[in-house]
């Protein structure tokens, strides 16, 4: 099992803290560097000093995804994109207890097989918080844990480790995080939720309920995270107190994350909408570039809550559940500077297809899937889907400066 790390609290808060793909791409520079590197006499760069993450959002399993037979399946078209990253991060909102059946909403719950197939297409970073956690309550957190213990076992040695973070063994055991590392590149990953089905073992979970003083105290322990760790990037998961399938951003809860980000996180991944909402850059005044991150909801990665899509009706609410968006982000660290910049990002919309065989499969939403539907006669799929890939490449993606 990875070394874990875990920040003790005051006693007063330890129960409250427990084909081809084309992406969108956005190149984002630092306003002082403006030369290229050649005529600035800087050699090109080497792997230790570029750092590559992509973000997905929740892997869910419903009835309509495990009864395929063989669920490589479902990551065969993402698959190449999602390993294209150092570390590609992926929420499982459901436990994974083989000793029980597969079962869908509203108590989930799924075998090995399943996020073993996400880890073969590249998955490798991990929360394991979330509203679904505890679904199959205590016995189901502990095999969570007993799989992934298990799983990072397994993949220790490998040329691709696997790391989870947001459970605990134990009662009451204070928040943890696990630190990553790869070349010149520190990593400090914590995984938490603000929302329960149920109070059902809340104190085995990363649990921040989402209230001012439970916040504010979670705010001045990620400042200590960050002290302790000598990182270049502290990566929050954080399973949002926010409705489901709205796509707007409340006011309230982009205050918080810019608070988050001020506490000494530099990338916020937020979920739970089932929906793909923006994401903003940030830049910090006096640093020279972007460098910080908040992803505001990634939506589905793979689901069944789209079961029935309305092919003459793309625009309805629970159309947006069959659709999710995989963020790649590079960044750099150039010449002696530890600083990371944020140099790059590439925006993959993906989108849950049901094929002739029923089989619900991840594609990309671009042109090649389109004309391949036309061209296999599935035109009602291809202008549901045309219409969904305008959709979602209206997603926001700013720029702001705090």
């Amino acid at each position: 099992m990875k070394l874990r790390h875990s920040l003790i609290f005051p006693s007063a808060l330890l129960l409250l803290f427990s084909c081809k793909t084309v992406p969108e791409k956005t190149s984002y520079e630092s306003p002082v560097v403006t030369v290229p590197q050649e005529q600035q006499g800087i050699t090109n760069t080497t792997p230790s000093d570029t750092l590559t993450l992509l973000f997905g959002g929740d892997i869910m399993a419903h009835v309509q995804n495990f009864k395929i037979n063989d669920y490589s399946v479902i990551w065969h078209d993402a698959a190449p994109v999602i390993q294209s990253a150092d570390f590609s991060f992926a929420n499982i909102e459901s436990p994974v207890d083989d000793d029980i059946p597969y079962t869908s909403y509203p108590a989930f719950n799924m075998h090995h097989e399943y996020p073993e197939a996400a880890i073969q297409a590249g998955f490798n970073v991990f929360s394991l918080t979330n509203n679904h956690a505890n679904d199959q309550s205590l016995a189901g957190i502990m095999h969570t844990l007993k799989w992934a213990e298990e799983t990072e076992n397994k993949y220790a040695g490998n040329s691709r480790p696997v790391y989870f973070t947001g459970l605990h063994n134990k009662k009451n055991e204070p928040v943890d995080y696990v630190i990553i590392k790869k070349d010149r590149w520190t990593i400090v990953f914590c995984a938490v939720t603000e929302i329960l089905n149920k109070n059902d073992c809340k104190e085995y979970m990363n649990y921040v309920p989402a209230n001012e003083r439970a916040r504010r105290e979670f705010e001045k322990h990620l400042q200590e995270i960050k002290k302790q760790n000598q990182c270049d990037l502290l990566i929050l998961s954080i399973h949002a107190a926010v409705p489901e399938y709205v796509r707007e951003v409340s006011d309230s809860q982009r205050t918080y994350y810019y608070e988050l980000i001020n506490s000494g996180v530099d990338i916020v991944w937020a979920n739970h909408p089932h929906v793909v909402q923006e994401r903003e850059l940030i830049g910090i005044e006096g640093t020279g570039g972007f460098s910080k991150l908040i992803m505001y909801a990634n939506g589905n990665t793979i689901s069944g809550q789209r079961r029935d899509p309305k092919l003459d009706a793309p625009y309805g609410q629970r159309e947006y559940t069959g659709d999710g968006l995989l963020y790649k982000v590079t960044y750099t660290k150039k010449g002696d500077s530890s600083h990371a910049v944020l140099e790059e990002t590439e925006s993959y919309y993906i989108t849950t297809y049901i094929n002739t065989a029923s089989q619900f499969v991840i594609k990309f939403l671009n042109d090649d899937f389109i004309d391949y539907l036309k061209d296999a006669g599935r035109i009602n799929w291809s202008s549901y889907i045309s219409e969904r890939k305008k959709i979602m490449e209206k997603t926001k993606e700013t720029k702001t400066w705090l």
